[in-house]
């Protein structure tokens, strides 16, 4: 068990009706700080509706949140002062520039003079706007525009930052820029909830994923661990010429092969631990007298384990 005092967000039987609809059931989940937690899961699922509460935009019907130990009601203005909601709309005046609209919100947020100033400074060099902040933010590109979204969210320091699918319809570029900035900000010590339609930046951002389908949290864990739970198997994918059928048959007596198979121009392998049978393969190819032109492994991923808890791809 987790210290406490470690735990920024702590979320416990969340659930939420409109209607008839059960549109969350039951979900709970935890973020520590320095880590970064990503709610995966397809459209329809309740992200969107577990983020609201979590932020104390609705009430739960049932369940709770605390956030840095406080309480979280819809009219918990403490606790609220302690996230940095950063939503999927860009929420800037657009006629403003990013330095007038990060002043603009940090008033609202009670700071002032020399310490505003200095945390202005300090978020727009988090995002990459150093050199851009005089400019009016209705002449930045989109990705500019999410990366200021996202410095308005940290100005006033808060323990938690929620990021509800900050790239969406960004370029490269800038989504790098934002994937780079979310990287510093876990590693500084920031709690950090992240939603995503894009596998790879769970994969790459986030310590620990939820996954979220029909309002339950279907599984949890680090990328290993879900991979383990559901037993996907590393991918080996063999390019080879020869006496294929004989390899084949070779690849299949080594410890730790789930299964052999030839594919078009070589054999496709499964395994636990591919690293440790390269050396094995090589040995079984040359044995059976192939020769092999080149091995791709293919580590099992998130996608593939959403797939299976799901039946569904990320961006269904």
């Amino acid at each position: 068990m987790e210290p406490a005092a470690d735990v920024v967000l702590r979320a416990d039987g969340l659930v939420r009706r409109f209607g008839e609809r059960v549109a969350v059931d039951g979900v709970g989940f935890e973020i520590r700080r320095g880590e970064t937690y990503g709610l995966l899961g397809p459209n329809g699922a309740g992200k969107t509706t577990t983020i609201s509460m979590v932020a104390g935009i609705l009430e739960p019907d049932a369940g709770s949140v605390t956030v840095a130990g406080l309480e979280m009601t819809t009219r918990a203005g403490k606790a609220k002062s302690r996230i940095g909601l950063v939503p999927q709309e860009v929420a800037l005046y657009s006629d403003l520039s990013a330095v007038e609209n990060l002043r603009f919100f940090g008033r609202l947020q009670g700071l002032s003079g020399a310490a505003l100033a200095t945390r202005i400074r300090t978020v727009l060099e988090v995002v990459g706007l150093s050199d851009r902040g005089g400019e009016r933010i209705d002449g930045y590109s989109g990705g500019m525009r999410r990366r200021a979204n996202i410095a308005a969210g940290l100005l006033h320091e808060p323990e938690l930052l929620i990021l509800d699918e900050p790239t969406v319809g960004v370029d490269p570029q800038s989504r790098n820029q934002i994937l780079e900035s979310i990287e510093t900000l876990g590693g500084a010590g920031l709690a950090v909830l992240y939603t995503t339609h894009y596998m790879e930046e769970a994969e790459r951002l986030c310590d620990r994923v939820g996954i979220i389908d029909e309002g339950r949290i279907v599984a949890e864990g680090t990328r290993r661990e879900l991979v383990a739970r559901v037993g996907e198997h590393d991918r080996i994918a063999v390019s080879a010429a020869g006496d294929l059928r004989a390899f084949v048959e070779r690849c299949r007596a080594l410890s730790g092969v789930a299964s052999a198979e030839p594919a078009d121009g070589g054999v496709e392998v499964l395994a636990t631990g591919a690293a440790a049978l390269l050396e094995p393969l090589v040995s079984a190819a040359r044995e059976s007298g192939t020769r092999i032109t080149g091995i791709e492994v293919r580590e099992p991923d998130l996608e593939s384990v959403f797939l299976h808890l799901t039946g569904r791809a990320l961006r269904d």
